[in-house]
C-alpha cells in the first residue's frame, strides 16, 4: 500500500480490535508474531496502518473485516468504577458494566473514579477524536454538590476562565441551581458547562474558587442526556442521536 492510495487509514492493531480479533494490546502481540498479513504479505511492524476499504487483512489465514456499522452506547457510570479495561489495584472497571461491547468499542474520554454520569462509548474513531478535540467546542455539562454557596463573583471567575496549575481554562457556563442546609453545613448544587477535558478539571476549578466538590455527575455530553437511565445501566443511541453527534462535529 502506497501513501497516495490511502484516503482513510487506521492503525493495524486498532483495525484488528474493531474487527473482534483481539484487544489492541493483544493485537500488537499477534502482529509481532507474524500472524497477520496485509495484501498477502506478513506485517510485523507495530506502527503499520491499513486502509479498511482497499487493503485485504488476514489473521491466521482467515480474512478479517470491519463491522458494517459502528457501535454507539451511553452508560450511566456509578461511583467507584475506573475508566480503564483492567486495573492494577483490582478495582472494578466500567468494562465490567458493559461486557458485551466489541473489542474496539471504547469510552470517549474519562470520568474519574468518584464521578458519576454519562459516558459515551463507540468504535467510530473519527467521531471520538473530534468529540474530544478542543477545535469542535463540545459541551460537557456537570452538576456538582459543593461546600458552601459560590458568590456571583466566584461564578464570574469560572465564566471568565481561571488559572489552574496546567494553565488557564476556557470560559465556562456556571450557575447555582439550588442550596441546601445553612451555616457551615450549607451545600450548593452547581451546574457547570465546559468544553475541555483535562484531568479532574471540574473538581480543580471549583476547589480553586474555594468550593470543593462533594459529589460530581456528568449530566450531558455533546447534547446527549441520560434521561431515565439507571446507574450502571447502558443503552444504544438512536439513529437520530448518532446523526446529531456526527453532524455537530462536521461528519
Amino acid at each position: 500500500m502506497t501513501p497516495e492510495q490511502s484516503v482513510y487509514t487506521m492503525r493495524l492493531n486498532r483495525f484488528l480490535a474493531r474487527s473482534g480479533v483481539a484487544s489492541r494490546r493483544k493485537s500488537d502481540e499477534l502482529i509481532a508474531s507474524g500472524l497477520v498479513r496485509v495484501n498477502g504479505e506478513v506485517v510485523d511492524s507495530l506502527g503499520a496502518s491499513v486502509d479498511p476499504e482497499r487493503d485485504s487483512v488476514e489473521y491466521a489465514g482467515q480474512s478479517v473485516h470491519l463491522p458494517k456499522e459502528c457501535e454507539y452506547i451511553v452508560l450511566n457510570k456509578p461511583a467507584g468504577y475506573v475508566v480503564t479495561r483492567s486495573d492494577t489495584h483490582g478495582r472494578p472497571t466500567v468494562f465490567d458494566l458493559l461486557g458485551t461491547q466489541r473489542l474496539g468499542t471504547m469510552p470517549v474520554g474519562r470520568l474519574d473514579m468518584d464521578t458519576t454520569g454519562l459516558l459515551l462509548w463507540t468504535d467510530d474513531g473519527e467521531l471520538a477524536f473530534r468529540l474530544l478535540h478542543p477545535r469542535y467546542v463540545v459541551d460537557k455539562v456537570y452538576e456538582a454538590v459543593v461546600r458552601g454557596r459560590p458568590s456571583e463573583e466566584k461564578l464570574h471567575m469560572l465564566r471568565e476562565g481561571i488559572e489552574l496549575d496546567d494553565g488557564p481554562t476556557a470560559p465556562a457556563q456556571a450557575e447555582v441551581i439550588r442550596c441546601e442546609g445553612s451555616g457551615y453545613r450549607m451545600e450548593a448544587h452547581v451546574r457547570l458547562c465546559i468544553h475541555e477535558g483535562r484531568k479532574r478539571q471540574v473538581r480543580r476549578m471549583l476547589r480553586t474558587i474555594g468550593h470543593p466538590v462533594r459529589m460530581l455527575k456528568r449530566v450531558s455530553f455533546a447534547g446527549l442526556i441520560l434521561e431515565d437511565l439507571k446507574e450502571g445501566a447502558h443503552r444504544t443511541l438512536s439513529i437520530e442521536e448518532t446523526r446529531a453527534l456526527r453532524t455537530q462535529v462536521g461528519l
